[in-house]
């Protein structure tokens, strides 16, 4: 039951985190395209293209003609999110230690 119950919180946390991979790998490399972030990331290009539309959606990377760069809120996202992370590990801490408790 857990499996399905947390099946698509591990999908977000993967997609969390190959966005992740793509800033920073775009901020490595700027300008950069989808072909070579592919490339550089492993990463199948129609995945890339995805992250890189949410991401510039979500205003961390601006398209230019000659690739994918990184904007003036990539700072802040990293903290945020690392904020936000340690708040998730704290719940999902709680919520084992509760499961654990008969």
């Amino acid at each position: 039951m857990s499996g399905k119950m947390l099946s698509g919180t591990l999908k977000e946390l993967e997609l969390i985190e190959r966005h992740l991979m793509m800033l920073k790998a775009i901020k490595a490399n700027q300008p950069v395209g989808i072909i070579r972030l592919s490339e550089l990331t492993g990463i199948p290009q129609h995945k890339v293209r995805y992250s890189l539309r949410l991401l510039e959606r979500d205003g961390l990377i601006m398209a230019t003609q000659d690739g994918a760069k990184i904007t003036d809120r990539y700072g802040d996202f990293t903290r945020e999110l690392a904020e936000s992370l340690d708040k998730a590990i704290s719940v999902a801490e709680g919520i084992r230690d509760r499961a654990s408790k008969e």
